[in-house]
């Protein structure tokens, strides 16, 4: 394994997955807009990581995580700009 830029940041995308599962774990109220926005920024700096260190099931697991991520935030601000959520 080499210790390069791109895992670095793959790492980086982990450790926010990791915290916004903690979060979402250890709160009451979950904040949708941020638990999703976490995971959303983890899935891209994954696919940024996997772009040099390339692996097809991480790359179907990034993209399917980061779409499901990206509907949930825009849900979220929907949500929140109507009132309806948090």
């Amino acid at each position: 394994m080499t210790f390069d830029w791109a895992t670095v940041t793959g790492l980086a995308g982990s450790a926010l997955f990791l915290g916004a599962f903690a979060y979402a774990n250890a709160t009451e109220n979950l904040d949708k807009l941020w638990f999703n926005l976490l995971n959303l920024i983890g899935a891209v700096l994954l696919l940024i990581s996997l772009w040099v260190h390339f692996n097809l099931a991480a790359f179907v697991l990034e993209v399917c995580w980061g779409l499901l991520a990206a509907h949930g935030f825009y849900k979220a601000v929907i949500d929140r700009r109507s009132g309806t959520g948090k």
